[in-house]
């Protein structure tokens, strides 16, 4: 069995720095190091005091230490990490480019005052799982023992349970529609013959290559089989590479 410092090293890029990033901007709290109100998403700061670091910084902060917490870290270790080894595997510029859409979705989003939330993190967290979803959709989940499900029920089961255990539903269904555009944009519109218009930019594929990542593109237009099987851990069908070249 490795040990956590060989399972950290082992993580992929993106999800490694940005579970990461989360784990020390609460920690940094946890220590009273900073007070979560100045990094918070206040659209009035941002605009009249040019505040603009508030526009990223709102993305890392998922609260104070607490099951919560620890469950949103988890899900990036589990269902981040299993989409960028999966179907973003060798595509790490596609799958920070998923990222950085979500995240000006959510901005967006979050823009109007009903929709408003100060930390978009848990949003974005809830957009990984979405897609995720959305890749894997007969992967079996289990939760906490008690019930079974196909992973393509899991956002709304956690939303569900969100909402019982009294934590905010905007969070969740923010990160629920941002996954739906970014599945609808890139998977279901050219699926129906329609044009994708969500390509990764080159700067995103240049960031990556200076990043030191060396990622190496999957075959164009490699079609889907349909028999092929998807496991019960999370493991997505292969070939949809083709949504994010066309």
């Amino acid at each position: 069995m490795s040990s956590p410092a060989e399972f950290y090293h082992s993580l992929p890029p993106i999800s490694k720095a940005y579970g990461t990033l989360c784990l020390v901007a609460t920690t940094a709290f946890q220590l009273g190091l900073y007070n979560p109100a100045h990094i918070a998403l206040l659209y009035e700061d941002v605009f009249y005091r040019f505040q603009v670091w508030r526009l990223f910084t709102n993305f890392f902060f998922l609260g104070k230490f607490s099951i919560n917490f620890g469950i949103r870290l988890l899900m990036i270790a589990r269902y981040g990490v299993q989409l960028e080894n999966g179907p973003f595997d060798r595509r790490t510029a596609d799958f920070l480019w998923m990222m950085i859409f979500g995240s000006f979705t959510l901005l967006v989003l979050s823009a109007i005052p009903i929709l408003w939330s100060p930390f978009l993190g848990i949003s974005l967290v809830f957009m990984l799982l979405y897609v995720w979803s959305r890749e894997s959709p007969n992967a079996q989940i289990n939760i906490y023992g008690l019930v079974q499900l196909k992973a393509f029920y899991f956002p709304w089961a956690m939303l569900a349970l969100d909402v019982i255990f009294g934590s905010p539903l905007v969070p969740d269904l923010l990160g629920i529609i941002a996954g739906h555009l970014y599945y609808f944009l890139t998977v279901l519109h050219p699926l129906a013959g329609g044009k994708n218009i969500l390509k990764t930019p080159m700067w995103v594929h240049k960031l990556v290559s200076r990043w030191g990542v060396r990622v190496q593109p999957m075959n164009r237009g490699q079609p889907i089989n349909p028999a092929q099987p998807e496991t019960s851990t999370g493991t997505a069908f292969r070939g949809r590479s083709y949504r994010l070249s066309d």
